[in-house]
């Protein structure tokens, strides 16, 4: 793609960054066929490729006789997932990612959100970093359900989003913690805690805890460091995802330096991806810098590292099916494909891959509260793809795509659960009430 950028432009780091990335794309249009808003929509502004295009008129690269309005590229970008699915099927290697993240940027510089949304994203950036406070929304959002029919728009979805059952808050990541290996083999990795997924889903951290322990892996938990900071990034608020990091940082620091860690284990795929991307995230922190490429070296998602760094026995058939769901931040963010697979192979249950699997369903992040309806529309699809599956079981690697999917006709849980359930762990608590 040409590029018009002056020399003043080009001075700024994220513009020079941005030319760079603007010009690897051909404009072949490959990212459309697997663009699942550009799928939904048909409009080319809902495609990489033309926000790819709106992105260089709104940074200044365009055709100086072309005027692009903020708000109309502010409204497009807004309605991307940030799932990725283009940066696996572009031939050219176009970081869209980044190149997303500075047009996010840009965009508020030169706009002013109206009231609402800017409630609603303040809300979100001050509630679901923080496990307790998240927890405690859960709570009123419950009560809120039976009303739900008088609301509309975003408040409609946060609260039909709210679980119905809600689990008692996550201890791990309270304080900090060492669990110790059954029996030690002097391996020892960092988890991330996580913070909705405390307030959600306190099994996932369990059943990730009891493997790597009776694998010989002693856990390390820093409860400075709950939050990555992905969710306040993903909606632009940037004060909030550095201070975030900063902390993730600060909490880590010694623990990295100690040379004692052989691997960072990120347990939320969504998590796992910010964490990779540190190095790039924190470039220009002078102060935490270094630990923050360190933490990008050192993150592994836990499949990744049970897949290769652990010798899981071959288990017996296990007479299942497991209908695997490839969450976006996994497939496309991190590039894991096979490890979640091939794990469960192993364990002895059968694998099926439903229709569409690149297909992002509607979750990422906050996208399911801030774009409602092109969420719902994503979830229904994935929905259909996956009953046609009729397996026993869903697993997923990611909180954000197991609640989104919970009203599946087969039970879904994260593949640790299972992995964990299968090598001597409890049955997870979804699947209490079926497969006997």
């Amino acid at each position: 793609m040409q590029t018009h950028f002056d020399l003043n432009a080009l001075a700024r780091p994220e513009i020079s960054t941005a030319d760079e990335i603007l010009r690897k794309c051909v404009h072949c249009g490959f990212c459309t066929a697997t663009c699942p808003t550009y799928i939904l929509t048909g409009d080319e502004r809902d495609s990489p490729r033309g926000r790819i295009w709106m992105m260089r008129d709104l940074l200044g690269g365009g055709d100086k006789q072309t005027e692009i309005k903020p708000a109309d590229v502010s409204y497009h970008l807004d309605r991307c997932l940030t799932c990725l699915s283009c940066m696996t099927t572009c031939p050219s290697g176009v970081d869209y990612m980044h190149l997303v993240d500075i047009g996010r940027a840009e965009i508020n510089k030169k706009i002013r959100r109206g009231f609402a949304d800017h409630v609603i994203r303040t809300l979100l950036s001050i509630t679901l970093p923080f496990a307790r406070r998240f927890h405690l929304a859960l709570r009123f959002a419950r009560l809120a359900k039976p009303f739900s029919g008088l609301l509309t728009g975003r408040l409609k979805a946060m609260v039909n989003l709210s679980p119905t059952r809600l689990q008692a808050l996550d201890k791990v990541g309270s304080e900090d913690q060492l669990y110790p290996a059954e029996t030690s083999a002097g391996t020892r990795v960092m988890l991330l805690s996580g913070c909705a997924q405390r307030a959600l889903d306190p099994e996932i951290n369990a059943s990730t805890i009891r493997l790597l322990n009776r694998q010989g892996v002693d856990v390390v938990v820093r409860s400075q460091a709950s939050c990555c900071g992905a969710l306040a990034h993903h909606i632009n608020a940037e004060d909030a995802a550095h201070k975030q990091m900063e902390a993730v940082c600060s909490a880590w620091e010694n623990d990295i330096a100690s040379g004692q860690l052989d691997a960072i284990i990120v347990n939320t795929s969504g998590c796992g991806t910010t964490l990779k991307d540190y190095g790039n995230l924190m470039s220009r922190n002078s102060r935490h810098s270094e630990t923050a490429r360190k933490i990008s070296d050192l993150t592994m998602d836990i499949s990744e590292y049970l897949n290769s760094k652990m010798a899981l026995p071959t288990l017996a058939k296990q007479n299942m099916t497991i209908a695997y769901h490839a969450a976006c931040s996994l497939q496309h963010g991190q590039k894991v494909l096979q490890a979640p697979r091939a794990l469960l192979v192993q364990a002895g249950f059968e694998v099926k891959t439903p229709a569409e699997s690149h297909l992002c369903c509607g979750s990422a992040g906050v996208y399911n509260v801030l774009q409602p309806e092109l969420s719902q529309q994503l979830k229904e699809r994935k929905i259909r793809n996956l009953n046609k599956v009729g397996a026993d079981i869903i697993c997923a690697g990611n909180l954000g795509c197991i609640h989104q999917l919970s009203d599946a006709s087969s039970p879904i849980c994260h593949t640790i659960q299972i992995l964990d359930w299968a090598y001597g762990g409890p049955k997870p608590h979804s699947l209490l009430n079926g497969l006997g």
